[in-house]
């Protein structure tokens, strides 16, 4: 299982990784695993604002259909419209190519309650 040590993680298996002012999102190396060949990637617009917890999407793969959801608060700045031809990117590369958004947290210090990537490895696997 491949892990960034540069991002934070929930249990439901997404990243977050601080660029700037900005939060990079996506899925993990294990979630991406489990999930098989990614087909479909259905993403926000870029204005939209969630709450922690918020469907902000879609992943398709192959064997089953996943929501993805927010870890804290944020607006959407930039979309990885990439993914709409090539969502496989998502399976190859998910902690680069295969990010999905680019969000500003409405409190920078939220990020500090998601996982370590310590504290992620120790998620048994399902």
């Amino acid at each position: 299982m491949k892990i960034d040590a540069n991002a934070r993680y929930t249990e439901t298996h997404e990243w977050v990784r601080k660029e700037g002012d900005l939060l990079v999102y996506g899925i993990t190396d294990r979630a991406q695993d489990a999930l098989s060949d990614i087909v479909y990637v259905e993403l926000p617009g870029v204005g939209e604002k969630f709450s922690k917890g918020d469907t902000i999407g879609t992943v398709e793969s192959v064997k089953a259909a996943s929501d993805l959801y927010i870890p804290v608060d944020g607006e959407i700045t930039e979309v990885n419209e990439t993914l709409s031809a090539s969502p496989e990117l998502v399976n190859s590369d998910p902690f680069g190519e295969g990010w999905m958004v680019k969000f500003k947290p409405a409190n920078p210090g939220d990020i500090e309650s998601l996982l370590s990537p310590e504290a992620y490895e120790q998620i048994p696997a399902e």
